[in-house]
């Protein structure tokens, strides 16, 4: 055999050994694979999106690749991660497998439909996987309630729990206004303390407590107060409304306006009243009662009034009885009109006044005192 022919036969095998070598090589990096059980996934703009996704080699060698993403858009942010750590190389013993982290954050201003990209291990495997933004999306806030209507009284605060929606890519500080008629009042209270403003993260939300108090004597009737989160680049309204049933005032007095009178000691005398609607609801079981000096009394005829209409009035006859020991001077009985919803007050100056008897019988009294020492002074006198 000549050299040649020797030179050439050794150069085939040296090739085989190669191409063996290389077919191997293939096979193995053939059963590593990439796996992820969620490949398509519907999300809203501003969401993120985490996918777990595992490196298995089921060859009979350790297996060290690159790992890649590509076809997202470049606007999108991303981190590959094992851990924590970013990584963008993976090295996996046979028979094992490896589990990394994809979180893709989606931007709050993309367009509606299907995102494909890929995940390349180089030599190994592709994983094609989709993101699917279900709406249209947009740089905005959203200020909503779920209950925006409240009925009460003019006394009543009506409270609504809110939540405002920060829909932009950065934290935003908001101002909270209102716009309510003269005399209304609205508090804002993020997270229960009273503010004016309050500052909300990127993509998130805070609850707003709203109070609202009406004036005292506001009409019947139903109140849309607009209210505003606003900032220099976004702003959200919302409308909420307030429904008066109707306003509960009631006055106590008489017919006169006249507050005092007089009467003697164990003396039982009438006064005449007045009670007034001054709201705009109906009044319903009005009791009226009184506080007076001890061993006094005091009864009213009727002791209830069972309803009485916005604007009209009732006469009332409270029967006052001092006490027989009573002495002369001034006393203060306070009487008193009262339902669940107002109260009315009156005080009455009663002035208590000797009684003719007394008087005569004082003057006896002294008559007789004088008489006993003009008497004394004739017959003791002269001595």
């Amino acid at each position: 055999m000549s050299m040649r022919t020797k030179t050439f036969i050794f150069l085939l095998s040296i090739l085989g050994a190669i191409i063996c070598s290389v077919n191997q090589a293939s096979a193995s990096e053939k059963n590593t694979k990439l796996y992820t059980p969620f490949t398509k996934i519907s999300v809203p703009p501003g969401e993120s999106v985490n996918f777990s996704i595992d490196l298995i080699n089921q060859s009979e060698e350790k297996q060290t690749t690159d790992i890649s993403i590509t076809g997202l858009p470049h606007s999108w942010e991303y981190s590959l991660k094992s851990g924590n750590w970013t990584i963008n190389q993976l090295s996996v013993l046979a028979g094992e497998k490896k589990s990394v982290s994809l979180n893709i954050k989606v931007p709050h201003q993309v367009n509606k439909g299907n995102y494909p990209f890929r995940i390349i291990a180089q030599g190994c495997d592709t994983l094609h996987l989709n993101i699917r933004v279900s709406e249209q999306g947009t740089n905005k806030s959203e200020f909503s309630c779920d209950q925006i209507n409240m009925q009460g009284n003019s006394k009543s605060t009506f409270t609504y729990n809110a939540i405002l929606k920060n829909q932009t890519a950065e934290e935003q500080l908001y101002a909270l206004t209102a716009e309510t008629p003269r005399g209304w009042n609205v508090n804002f209270k993020p997270d229960y303390k009273q503010a004016t403003s309050v500052s909300v993260a990127a993509n998130a939300t805070k609850n707003v407590t709203i109070e609202v108090t009406a004036p005292a004597t506001v009409a019947a009737g139903s109140y849309k107060i607009p209210l505003r989160a606003s900032t220099s680049t976004t702003s959200a309204e919302l409308a909420i409304e307030a429904v008066i049933t109707g306003t509960y005032n009631m006055e106590l007095t008489t017919p006169k306006g006249l507050l005092s009178t007089s009467l003697t000691a164990g003396e039982n005398k009438k006064i005449e009243l007045e009670v007034k609607n001054t709201g705009s609801a109906e009044l319903k079981d009005i009791k009226l009662n009184a506080t007076s000096p001890v061993d006094w009394s005091v009864t009213f005829e009727p002791s209830q009034i069972a309803r009485l209409n916005a604007g009209e009035s009732m006469r009332v006859i409270a029967s006052v009885k001092a006490s027989s020991k009573a002495i002369v001077g001034d006393y203060i009985t306070r009487m008193e009109a009262k339902t669940p919803e107002a109260t009315a007050n009156a005080e009455f100056r009663i002035s208590v006044k000797a009684s003719i008897l007394a008087g005569w019988l004082g003057v006896l009294i002294i008559l007789v005192a004088l008489g006993s020492v003009y008497y004394l002074f004739r017959k003791y006198g002269r001595r």
